[in-house]
């Protein structure tokens, strides 16, 4: 049997997905926190807190095993704007969303910047 040849990733792809999969976490832990602090709007049960930090961070995993697409990255967009609009509720989420925005908005950019670059040093046009 022949070993499994993997699909190549590019450098949005893998930046991408660590900066995803690292946010998963304090995502998920600022539901906890936002839980434990009771920093819900009134009528709503705190443990709401934390089945919102656990679906968002689920689907951060998700959208980053799909960044081979070009709608998870614009998706990845929108999770980022979701986690600051959780700054309502607690707002050293403010600060989270703008350093993960920060590294995200630069694996998106720089990434796909030296995909171009890989992509022309790499291309048919070498003779290949």
């Amino acid at each position: 049997m022949s070993p499994r040849v993997r699909r190549p990733r590019g450098a949005a792809e893998s930046l991408g997905a660590v900066v995803l999969g690292f946010e998963s976490i304090v995502v998920f832990l600022g539901g906890l926190v936002v839980f434990g602090l009771k920093e819900v709007p009134p009528g709503i049960e705190p443990w709401w807190a934390v089945v919102a930090g656990s679906v968002l961070a689920v689907l951060m995993i998700l959208t980053a095993g799909l960044l081979r697409h070009r709608w998870a990255i614009v998706l990845g967009w929108v999770l980022q704007i979701i986690l600051a609009l959780g700054g309502l509720l607690l707002p050293a989420l403010v600060v989270v969303a703008l350093i993960f925005g920060g590294m995200w908005a630069y694996a998106t950019i720089k990434g796909a910047a030296l995909d171009r670059r890989n992509a022309a040093l790499h291309g048919p046009s070498n003779g290949e």
